[in-house]
């Protein structure tokens, strides 16, 4: 799979895997000066880059392990997609969830991206659905 990537001019880093065994692509912070996040504040990180990726697939952005445990610092959404038709630029929206304020400075690695081929479904509109096992049992049904 081939993804294109457009460098925009405040870019110094191209998204890479930083082992052989990698899921992600580590992502940059492409800022000129240095952003501080307060406790529960929430912030939109540029990556400087702009991608294009198949039709099938899309770029999941995720949290850095490091930064989540270390410092509190992870995503907003959890999970972010970027649409394989999308072109705008790549950014990462993190929140500080520490007691501490967290310094980002240009050119920190902020995020990581993973490619990951997507299904469609396709809807079936029934009245009724196949019995199963846990039927409706909802949140903790299982015991947790």
């Amino acid at each position: 799979m081939i993804m294109k990537v457009t460098r925009m001019e405040h870019n110094k880093h191209l998204p890479e895997y930083k082992t052989e065994g990698s899921s992600g692509m580590d992502l940059y912070a492409a800022i000129e000066k240095p952003i501080t996040l307060k406790p529960l504040e929430r912030v939109l990180v540029p990556t400087g880059i702009k991608i294009e990726i198949p039709v099938e697939y899309e770029a999941q952005i995720r949290a850095r392990s490091g930064l989540s445990v270390k410092h509190g610092i992870t995503l907003i959404n959890a999970v972010g997609t970027v649409d394989a038709d999308y072109r705008g630029e790549v950014c990462v929206g993190l929140v500080n969830i520490s007691n501490e304020e967290y310094t980002i400075n240009p050119e920190d690695r902020i995020a990581q991206m993973v490619i990951a081929r997507v299904e469609k479904a396709k809807i079936e509109v029934t009245s009724e659905l196949a019995n199963s096992l846990r039927g409706e049992g909802g949140f903790g049904s299982t015991g947790f």
